[in-house]
Formats: C-alpha cells, sequence, structure tokens
C-alpha cells in the first residue's frame, strides 16, 4: 500500500477554497478543480471592482450635481468652471451631499459662479475684439 504524505496540510488547502466559495452554484463549490477557479476568478473580479465601485461612485456624484444645477438654471460643466475660477477647491462628493442636504447653500454657489463667469466673459469679450 502506498504511503501519503502532507494529507493534512492537502485536506486543510482545499476544505480552505471549499469553504469560500460556498455559495456557488452546481459543482463550482462541490469539485475541487471548478472551486478552485472560482476561487481564483472572484479574488480578480473583487480586486477589479474596488476600483469600478470608486469609478461609478464619481459618476453618482456628477449625475446628482447636474440635477441640482439643471434645476437652477445652469449647466454642470459651467458651474464647474465658475468654481474653478472661483478658486473653491471642494470635491465633487461634498458638492453633490451639498446640492441634496442645503439647496440654498448650492443655490449661492451657483449665484456666485454664475456671476464669477459673466465677468470672465466680459473680460474676454474686451481683449478679442475683432478688429476692422
Amino acid at each position: 500500500m502506498p504511503r501519503t504524505k502532507h494529507v493534512i496540510q492537502t485536506r486543510a488547502r482545499r476544505k480552505k477554497i471549499l469553504k469560500a466559495v460556498r455559495g456557488a452554484y452546481s459543482g463550482r463549490h462541490r469539485l475541487f478543480k471548478n472551486a478552485k477557479e472560482t476561487y481564483r476568478k472572484s479574488g480578480n473580479y473583487a480586486f477589479a471592482d474596488r476600483r469600478r465601485k470608486k469609478r461609478e461612485y464619481r459618476t453618482l456624484w456628477i449625475a446628482r450635481i447636474n440635477a441640482a444645477c439643471r434645476q437652477n438654471g445652469m449647466s454642470y460643466s459651467r458651474l464647474m468652471n465658475g468654481i474653478h475660477l472661483l478658486g473653491i477647491q471642494i470635491d465633487r462628493k461634498m458638492l453633490s451631499e451639498i446640492a441634496i442636504h442645503d439647496q440654498a447653500g448650492f443655490k449661492a454657489l451657483i449665484d456666485k459662479a454664475r456671476a464669477v463667469l459673466k465677468t470672465s466673459k466680459e473680460a474676454t469679450a474686451a481683449r478679442v475684439t475683432p478688429k476692422l
């Protein structure tokens, strides 16, 4: 009869993987070869999705800011340009929170951005006058 070596470590490794893929469908949680692939892929998906989540939240914040801007008669890009010209450094997450929970404060921010855009547009128009 052949002698078995390292059975305890092998069984422990297999049990760890099979426990990790417990909720998988069909043989993906029963058969070790399939479970190993599921385990590896789940790690890859988790790694990629941690980065994707950040992109999705930024998209959500921009959509919320844009909706609040449109209600106040301004586009998102013009608001962001005005905020940049004012020198206000606020991230999109906080800006979306202000848009949701403090409409008056957001309107004041839009009014400031609108004013600075108007003055910058007038300054640009004065600088670039066509020569006849």
